[in-house]
């Protein structure tokens, strides 16, 4: 079969995407290797989505789904490896199989930066998490670490203070750069405690993660916290590397698009975090969806 549109990717701006062109009865089908709706899933409140004043993003997640396969979306578990372009259409291979379409919207998010430092790999789910929504629940009555200082450290700090006996944010910068709402609460929280201008120097533990080692970014000066987990939250990583040569990506592996959401391959779209863009956030993943999918119907229609 032949699709009018696919879409590798469902979260906001995939999903997005495919409501906006199943709207425009185009024959879609969305490829996801891992969770519908992406990384908003992982986060316990949003409330800076217009509309609504507070929901958790599964309850998003599942609104989008559900909306875009009451339009007729189809839905296919499997993770795209890589993009063809056949002339007339674009063909994605992934690990289950090859699928076709007359163009194609890449969708793909972001994925957790991890820190890059030995033993990382060796403590995942063995004191190292990503995601406090996830694994916070392990860390109950327990101290911990956040290293991060942005708004989703930030609101995974909040979150984890609730269930562990103590949070340590560490900070690579002088401050925090978080929203100043989120930094007020965490500032009104008795058991969390920040430690800035220090990265992580090393990670040690025989079976599970139990010290980390961390240095001022300006003196040098090392200490060392024991701890009994540690959560990650550094910023993102695009998941673009099966297509890199399909289209333009720039130095960090993002996607080189503008709010057009065009790319160098006249039949193939991009649009969320994937992209070049200065602003990641929910409302500008579903902005994207939407224009890269009327943008893709005109490209159909001409």
């Amino acid at each position: 079969m032949v699709y009018d549109i696919i879409i590798v990717g469902a979260g906001p701006a995939g999903l997005t995407a495919a409501i906006y062109a199943c709207r425009a009865e185009k024959k879609v089908l969305v490829l996801e290797k891992a969770t519908f709706g992406g990384q908003i899933t992982s986060s316990p409140c949003v409330e800076n989505y217009p509309g609504f004043v507070k929901m958790s993003g599964n309850e998003f997640a599942d609104k989008l789904l559900e909306q875009a396969m009451g339009l007729g979306t189809e839905i296919e578990m499997a993770e795209a490896l890589s993009l063809e372009n056949k002339g007339e259409t674009r063909l994605v291979h992934t690990d289950r199989g090859d699928f076709e379409a007359r163009a194609v919207i890449l969708a793909t998010g972001a994925r957790h930066r991890p820190l890059g430092i030995e033993n990382e790999e060796k403590f995942v789910g063995r004191g190292i998490s990503y995601c406090a929504v996830c694994d916070g629940a392990f860390y109950r009555g327990k101290d911990i670490l956040m290293i991060g200082g942005g708004n989703s450290a930030l609101q995974e700090t909040v979150l984890l203070s609730d269930m562990c006996h103590s949070v340590t944010v560490v900070q690579n910068l002088a401050f925090l750069t978080g929203e100043p709402r989120l930094i007020r609460k965490i500032e009104e929280k008795e058991n969390v405690r920040v430690i800035l201008s220090h990265v992580v120097e090393a990670l040690e533990g025989d079976t599970d993660l139990r010290r980390v080692i961390i240095r001022h970014a300006e003196t040098g000066e090392k200490q060392t916290l024991v701890t009994d987990g540690m959560f990650v939250c550094i910023g993102q990583m695009p998941e673009n590397e099966g297509f890199a040569s399909s289209v333009e990506v720039n130095e960090a592996g993002y996607i080189t698009a503008g709010e057009d959401c065009l790319t160098k391959d006249e039949a193939v779209f991009v649009a969320g975090d994937c992209r070049t863009k200065r602003v990641r956030q929910i409302t500008t993943a579903t902005a994207d969806g939407s224009i890269a999918a009327v943008a893709a119907c005109r490209y159909l229609d001409k």
